[in-house]
């Protein structure tokens, strides 16, 4: 696990990161209607993607280029708004890079890979000589660098960071079958059997989806994936088992590289990608020691900084007391003769007189009118629940009108509300 020290600027000065911040995240279904899924909000006033981009800029990287496609225009106001703190002058920079055919005018990017090979040019303006390869929609604390030093010491064509889970949890995962080096020798897409790590049978490894690579070695390898019309252009399914294949692929664990500060016992990794992840991640930050802690400055998760007004708790009176208790509150929220429990309040919501939230997931700016109740519940951006509406009591009469997942959490947002009434 690493602690707070240098050692790796040298590395992570010659590098830049190539952020993949284009997909949808279907899973997380009406969340992602209008935003991609490292736009969607998390932990109170964060998007997921600044923890990729806060890693990149804690380890040292400041040259970073963001490629995004899917309902791109929140995620690119984000960045813009909160991430326009790099200096030319000092030879850093952010460059948003979205899919806009400046290859061929017949396609957009095709795949993973291919949104890299579309960037080439920018890629070799910037002089570097790696690329850490991440995907922007990842809940993570990792130095970046630690990972370069294990590429460069190995003499690899790739490095993939890699997870361990529980060996039969890791089926809907890329999986690393390695040898005791590390060196992968056979990748697995999804396997129903996955290979186990060698000397702990219970444990395999998952892709993370973050790759390093010299950068001459990956602009030779996109160049002739382009060239193969046979290509999905991806690098989970083309090009990492090409390497695995005819090259040599190193494997780093997580916990070699993750970020421990706080009150944190273990490496910390989710793929917040359905509902039930979301509200689940976002619920846990309210525990009393959360597994992840975004409250250290020694790792600091950067954003955008909204200017808000602090958060107001009002009237004292016996059944109409603003309280909120296990929770998070953030900024320009007022709690009006309302009662919070468990629950994660994003900035500027409202909660009216008499309502009941608890192990609420409210998304900025929603409006909890009078004597609603409300119990593990999603609340998308800007919604307002009428007044006396209960959700999370009768998961049948909760179908009716909103999604209900399979673990009984209730995703509600404004087109559903005004349905309502229709």
């Amino acid at each position: 696990m690493k602690t707070i020290q240098g050692g790796t600027g040298t590395l992570t000065r010659q590098s830049m990161a190539f952020v993949l911040a284009g997909g949808r995240g279907s899973r997380l279904e009406e969340l992602t209607d209008r935003r991609a899924k490292p736009a969607v909000y998390f932990g109170g006033k964060s998007r997921i993607i600044d923890f990729a981009l806060s890693n990149a800029v804690n380890s040292g990287i400041r040259r970073i280029g963001v490629a995004t496609q899917y309902k791109a225009h929140s995620l690119i106001r984000h960045l813009q708004r909160g991430w326009n703190f790099f200096r030319a002058e000092r030879n850093e920079m952010l460059d948003i890079l979205p899919a806009s055919q400046r290859v061929d005018e017949g396609h957009w990017y095709l795949g993973t890979a291919d949104a890299v090979t579309q960037n080439i040019d920018i890629i070799e303006s910037y002089g570097v000589n790696y690329i850490v390869v991440l995907a922007g929609d990842h809940v993570y604390k990792m130095d970046y660098g630690v990972m370069l030093a294990q590429h460069v010491d190995s003499g690899a064509d790739v490095t993939v960071g890699c997870i361990e889970v529980p060996r039969m949890e890791a089926t809907g995962f890329g999986v690393m079958h390695v040898d005791e080096t590390a060196r992968i020798i056979e990748f697995f897409e999804k396997p129903a059997d996955p290979p186990a790590i060698p000397g702990n049978p219970d444990q395999a490894l998952a892709s993370m989806g973050i790759y390093v690579f010299d950068t001459g070695f990956l602009i030779n390898l996109l160049r002739k994936d382009a060239a193969d019309p046979a290509s999905d252009h991806d690098f989970g399914r083309n090009l990492i088992p090409h390497i695995v294949k005819n090259g040599k692929a190193i494997a780093h664990k997580f916990s070699d590289s993750c970020v421990i500060t706080g009150t944190e016992k273990h490496p910390y990794w989710r793929d917040v990608g359905t509902v039930d992840s979301f509200w689940r991640a976002n619920i846990d930050l309210t525990d009393f020691e959360p597994e992840l802690d975004i409250y250290s400055t020694d790792w600091p998760i950067w954003t955008y900084g909204e200017v808000t007004p602090p958060a107001k708790f009002i009237h004292d009176e016996a059944d109409r007391r603003g309280s909120a208790v296990s929770s998070m509150v953030s900024g320009g929220c007022i709690i009006s003769g309302s009662n919070v429990s468990e629950s994660l309040l994003f900035t500027g919501v409202h909660c009216h007189s008499f309502s009941q939230l608890e192990k609420v997931v409210a998304l900025p700016h929603c409006v909890i009118n009078r004597n609603a109740r409300l119990s593990n519940v999603v609340l998308d951006r800007g919604v307002i629940v009428p007044e006396g509406l209960v959700v999370g009591e009768d998961p049948e009469e909760d179908a009716r009108h909103f999604r209900v997942t399979a673990n009984g959490v209730t995703l509600v947002t404004q087109k559903m509300i005004d349905a309502l009434d229709s």
